[in-house]
């Protein structure tokens, strides 16, 4: 955020905490915002490159163009606790209540900031919001007017992107754009190939209306890709090998919404349709087919009292089929809908005191109703300072991979699903503070303690002849989040951030847990994660952007600690032209996910980067 002032900073708008915009500053909650300027001047390509910026999020790079994000811990490639949205629509899949990160990318020149809202949000946004949010927020159509040209190429990737925006007159305007990526494959610590290697092209548009108080947005997006499986050679399932072939990944979507006052309200509309398709050979192919709607009223009976009531209903057709016959989702088919009520009320109790208290209804075809309640005070004893306290009871629901996986594909079964697996939950606590106590400093800092119950485990059934999926570890998570931006000199500024956790998981009286699942999910959990900054502002329209970052050693899997350098040099060379040498990974190649026998490693990766418009 260099080319903002600090105060500019503090009133950036946001809506992830309260479903409504507000400014940052007033934000309840630990949220760090990344914004388009931040992007650029990271000199990333993909979207969860752009993640690392957040020093709330753990990130990491798990194959080529394939990623494990997680906030406040229990980070896996099949990460369930985080809730990801683009321009309102939840990126979420009920085969397993995550992310594929390999399909999550948009044209990062069109994004007008990402909100990285660590802690509960299930209340405003849902079940699986159990340990964050993250927003992805694009810029309206008349932001984009004219044409843009981006390209980088590099050592192990190249980017390009195409768009165009014009005005439709009457008060609408219509973007175009058109993306595609490719990553080379990478190598493992002992110079072995992996075959992750892969592109993906994608296309989309949006159109916006405005007529008074009136907004309408339209917007579709589809893709198509592939890359290489990213375990060499084969992989053990129950003992037995088969080979390996590459993924085939296709989607679309197609999002309308409506916001415009109703009654002295502010009232929204919003649907979308969602499909995707994911063939991975030999094991499994999915077909995920997802309709949602949802409907908010905002209203305020006065300056000081805000009400916002929603409703949402969502439904989801998936097959998931069996190329091979060692596991298999058993049905194949099925059909599941979620539905929701939810309401929060804030309101001035005193100069300077807000008190927010929200609830959420949600029933889903697993453990029926779910309660998610949330009370949040806010104390302003000054206009630049914010100290805040929240308490919220969250949860996970259980998805296709905790009920109906089965191994081997017929019977007699190993692994049976775990048709008795109730929802993980988390009471969580937090207490924060963000301000500007110096006129060149901002500061943000939560400390929080989450207790967790009903965690996933691998069970022993009373046969002795197989496993289920089943609850039977719990724990708690405290932690420490802070970060801090400093404005050194008028062509210098400085960021900084860091998170330390604290797990203590331990199993439930009467589990017997096969996976030792508590190794696996406190080892996945780095204790520390911090990164720098610094901004340059140089003569002749030149940049300078350095970024180090550390991530804290991982237990299980087995990875060392590493720390990484990125730089960026980038230069105006016209009004319309900037171009970017960028180095990431200066010094060096490193691991961050995944066993040793497999683990990929990222080395230096050098690209030239440039952006054109024309107008």
């Amino acid at each position: 955020m260099v080319d903002l002032s600090l105060e500019e900073l503090g009133s950036v708008t946001i809506t992830s905490t309260a479903k409504r915009e507000q400014r940052l500053g007033d934000a309840a909650a630990s949220l760090f915002v990344i914004t388009a300027d931040d992007i650029r001047r990271a000199g990333v390509t993909r979207l969860p490159e752009a993640l690392r910026l957040a020093p709330n999020l753990h990130v990491a790079e798990t194959s080529s163009g394939d990623y494990a994000i997680s906030a406040r811990g229990f980070n896996a490639g099949s990460a369930n606790k985080l809730l990801v949205l683009i321009d309102g629509r939840s990126v979420y899949t009920p085969l397993f209540a995550g992310v594929f990160w390999d399909v999550q990318d948009v044209a990062l020149e069109d994004i007008d900031r990402i909100e990285v809202s660590s802690g509960p949000g299930s209340t405003l946004w849902g079940v699986n919001a159990v340990n964050g949010v993250i927003n992805i927020i694009t810029r309206s159509a008349s932001a984009t007017r004219g044409s843009l040209v981006s390209a980088a190429a590099g050592s192990h990737e190249r980017d390009t992107v195409l768009r165009h925006g014009w005005s439709l007159g009457g008060g609408g305007d219509m973007r175009l754009y058109l993306k595609h990526t490719s990553q080379g494959r990478t190598e493992t610590a002992a110079g072995t190939p992996v075959e992750d290697a892969g592109h993906m092209l994608r296309g989309g548009f949006r159109a916006d209306w405005g007529r008074g108080n009136d907004r309408v947005t339209l917007q579709g997006n589809a893709y198509r890709g592939n890359h290489g499986q990213p375990l060499p050679g084969s992989i053990d399932v129950t003992g037995v090998n088969f080979a390996l072939d590459t993924i085939r990944l296709s989607g679309a979507n197609l999002l309308a919404r409506w916001d415009g006052p109703v009654g002295g309200g502010e009232l929204s509309v919003q649907g979308y349709l969602d499909r995707t398709v994911r063939v991975n050979p030999p094991t499994f192919d999915e077909t995920l087919e997802i309709a949602d709607f949802e409907v908010q009223y905002t209203l305020r009976p006065t300056p000081d009292h805000t009400v916002v009531l929603g409703a949402n209903h969502r439904r989801s057709q998936d097959r998931v089929g069996h190329g091979a016959p060692e596991f298999a989702f058993l049905p194949e088919r099925l059909n599941q809908a979620w539905t929701s009520l939810f309401v929060q009320d804030e309101v001035a109790v005193a100069e300077g005191l807000r008190v927010t208290l929200g609830a959420r209804v949600e029933r889903n075809d697993y453990t029926g109703n779910e309660f998610l309640p949330n009370l949040r005070l806010a104390w302003k004893p000054s206009p630049g300072q914010l100290w805040w306290a929240s308490a919220a009871h969250t949860v996970r629901a259980p998805s296709r991979l905790d009920r109906d996986i089965y191994i081997p594909a017929q019977p007699p079964f190993i692994l049976d699903g775990g048709a008795g697996f109730r929802a993980e939950t988390a009471n969580v606590l937090e207490l924060g503070y963000r301000g500007q106590p110096l006129p060149a400093l901002t500061l943000s800092a939560t400390a929080f303690h989450g207790n967790y119950d009903h965690l996933r485990t691998q069970e022993l059934a009373p046969s002795g002849m197989s496993v289920y999926f089943g609850n039977g570890m719990k724990g708690r998570v405290s932690g420490l989040e802070a970060w801090g931006s400093l404005q050194a000199a008028s062509w210098l500024r400085l960021h900084g951030g860091v998170t330390l956790l604290r797990p203590r998981l331990q199993l439930k009286p009467g589990s017997i847990d096969t996976a030792d699942s508590v190794a696996a999910a406190a080892g996945a959990m780095p204790r520390q994660l911090w990164r720098l900054r610094a901004a340059f502002n140089l003569p002749s329209d030149a940049e300078l952007d350095l970024m180090l970052r550390h991530v804290g050693a991982l237990s299980a899997p087995d990875v060392p600690a590493y720390t990484a350098v990125d730089l960026r040099l980038g230069r105006r060379i016209g009004p319309d032209v900037d171009l970017a040498l960028v180095a990431q990974n200066l010094f060096g190649s490193h691991g961050e996910f995944t066993a040793i026998q497999t683990r990929t490693e990222f080395g230096r990766n050098l690209m030239l980067q440039m952006r054109m418009r024309f107008f």
